[in-house]
């Protein structure tokens, strides 16, 4: 009996100790948070995403109770998590509508894209560069494997028909799409922008119209439909960022692409 009592005893009294000793420790070593920063900290959402450039909440309530961040620091809380936190601070929440949106620059679907071989592997488009350097003809098109699709945390980006699309009204425009795309092809834009190009090649027209059908190819009719809303780049046409575009005049300009790749927000 003695050889059993006895070294649960042991584990009894040692288990005590390391408690207590973990006890002293975190007492001695706590990180003393101060009252404002503790309230900043309970104003946002709690996330914990990262998009803010700071290690989790945490880290952004504590740079914003320091000043080293402004109230707005958190990217996905909006207007209402401003405001929540300027409270916090005891200042006022001063207006600024910079809300921006993902968006994917390719239309090449599984319909206009052409393949180069059927790939059969790893659904992680990172893979696909690293292997092969992807199936695509077009260097510049969405592989499609959804990479962005399982690194967004609020389920705003989605594969559909081989091409991610990013739902306007989910996304929060924390980067972590943009920081997972190995093709380079999504950007932030300003949520009230009104249009876009959904393309990113950059060939000549003749050799991009051959990987896909959806390609630009540079006819900038656009451009010279409505020469302030679009603009020519790189044998790519581009939208122009401005909030006092003309819908109208850019729905006109979009009708006129051969290849509907230009995409008008309503």
């Amino acid at each position: 009996m003695n050889e059993i009592l006895l070294p649960v005893v042991v584990l009894g009294v040692l288990g005590f100790l390391f408690a207590t000793l973990l006890g002293l420790i975190s007492s001695k070593f706590k990180v003393e948070t101060s009252v404002t920063e503790e309230a900043v900290r309970n104003a946002l959402p709690g996330a914990n995403c990262g998009a803010c450039g700071y290690p989790g909440c945490d880290g952004c309530a504590a740079a914003i109770a320091k000043g080293e961040a402004p109230v707005d620091a958190c990217v996905i809380g909006g207007p209402s998590t401003t405001a929540n936190v300027a409270k916090a601070m005891g200042v006022e929440a001063v207006a600024n509508d910079n809300r921006q949106v993902a968006v994917v620059k390719c239309n090449g679907d599984c319909d206009s894209a052409k393949d180069m071989f059927e790939y059969s592997g790893l659904t992680d488009c990172r893979a696909q560069i690293a292997l092969f350097g992807g199936k695509k003809e077009c260097n510049y098109g969405c592989l499609g494997c959804g990479t962005c699709e399982n690194t967004c945390p609020f389920d705003a980006i989605h594969v559909h028909n081989g091409v991610a699309k990013v739902d306007r009204n989910k996304c929060v425009a924390c980067g972590k799409c943009v920081a997972a795309c190995p093709k380079d092809i999504i950007s932030l834009v300003p949520y009230s922008q009104k249009a876009v190009v959904l393309c990113s090649n950059q060939e000549k027209g003749k050799d991009a119209r051959k990987k896909c059908d959806k390609a630009c190819i540079a006819c900038t009719l656009c451009a010279k439909t409505y020469p302030e809303g679009f603009e020519m780049k790189k044998n790519l046409s581009e939208e122009v960022i401005n909030n006092d575009l003309d819908p109208e005049l850019l729905q006109q300009a979009a009708d006129k692409c051969p290849n509907s790749c230009i995409e008008v927000f309503n």
